[in-house]
C-alpha cells in the first residue's frame, strides 16, 4: 500500500516535533527529525559561533534519507525546507505561531539575543512559509496555525483526514 510522504517545517518552536510525534502514533507513518539524524550520523559541516548551534551538511542529509523517502510513509519534521527535493514530499504544512507564544517558548528553550530575535523576525517575515511557496507546488502547501492545544488537535485531525483520503485515492 503506498503512503504519503509528508513535511513539517516552520520556524523553531511552533510544535513541529510535537505534532510529528502524535501524527506518527496516530497513523503509523514513520517519524523523522532532521535534527536527531543529523546529529545521530554527525551529518554536520562546522559550527555556527554566531548561533551556537552545528551546520547542516545539506547533501549528506539528503543521502541518508533518500531510500527512506522513495518508500513513501515519512514524516519529516524540520525547520528549513528549501533544500530537500521537491519530489519527496505529497503535502507541506508550516505551522505558525504567533509571536507572543513563540517568544515564550523559545526563552525557556534558553533561546538569548540575536539568535532569539532573529527567529521572531523569522515568523513575523513568514520566511519559512515563503521558503515553501517557492520549493514547492502552490497546491501542496499549507499553513496551520500552531498556538494552543486546541489548534494541535484540529491540526491532527485536519492531517489525518488528508492522509486518509491520500490513501484511498492513491491504491
Amino acid at each position: 500500500m503506498r503512503r504519503p510522504n509528508i513535511l513539517l517545517t516552520g520556524t523553531p518552536g511552533v510544535g513541529k516535533t510535537t505534532l510529528g510525534k502524535e501524527l506518527a502514533a496516530k497513523t503509523n507513518l514513520v517519524y523523522v527529525n532532521v535534527g536527531d539524524v543529523a546529529k545521530e550520523g554527525q551529518l554536520y559541516e562546522g559550527y555556527d559561533e554566531e548561533y551556537e548551534c552545528p551546520v547542516l551538511d545539506e547533501d549528506r542529509v539528503i543521502d541518508e534519507l533518500e531510500d527512506k523517502m522513495t518508500d513513501g510513509g515519512i514524516i519529516v519534521d524540520y525547520h528549513s525546507c528549501d533544500f530537500f527535493p521537491e519530489r519527496w514530499f505529497n503535502i507541506v504544512f508550516v505551522l505558525r505561531t504567533e509571536n507572543s507564544f513563540l517568544y515564550d517558548r523559545l526563552e525557556s528553550r534558553g533561546y538569548r539575543g540575536k539568535k532569539l530575535q532573529d527567529n521572531i523576525q523569522c515568523e513575523i517575515f513568514q520566511t519559512i512559509y515563503e521558503e515553501a511557496m517557492s520549493s514547492y507546488k502552490e497546491e501542496i502547501v499549507y499553513q496551520l496555525p500552531s498556538n494552543t492545544p486546541d489548534d494541535m488537535e484540529r491540526n491532527l485531525d485536519q492531517i489525518i483526514q488528508w492522509i486518509e483520503q491520500w490513501i484511498q485515492d492513491n491504491n
